[in-house]
């Protein structure tokens, strides 16, 4: 399962059901509705500044978590972020990869 952070802000509207119902309430959305796409929720953070919230989440793959991404998006109630989180092991893979000889733009 690879791993994403999920972060955002609300909207005016989100915060006025944010203030409705409680942050217990939005976190424990979130976890039913991960649990219910094959995935977990490992932490949920309320945050201030430019974000509201995050969660680090584990999924089976890409296509679902952004599946989960759009449609929570077109509520209007937040603006969101899907971020995928790397493990050291998988950028000792990455910087292994070569590209041969490519070339930069302008070189």
């Amino acid at each position: 399962m690879s791993k994403f952070m999920y972060s955002g802000s609300y909207t005016k509207k989100g915060v006025k059901g944010l203030l409705k119902e409680g942050g217990t309430a939005r976190r424990d959305e979130t976890v039913r509705i991960v649990e219910s796409l094959g995935g977990k929720v490992e932490a949920y953070y309320w945050c201030y500044g430019s974000t509201d919230f995050l969660a680090i989440m584990e999924f089976p793959d890409h296509t679902t978590v952004t599946g989960m991404a759009l449609n929570i998006a077109a509520s209007g109630s937040f603006q969101g972020n899907i971020t995928p989180l790397i493990t050291v092991e998988e950028m000792d893979e990455m910087v292994k990869v070569s590209v041969g000889d490519w070339r930069a733009p302008g070189d």
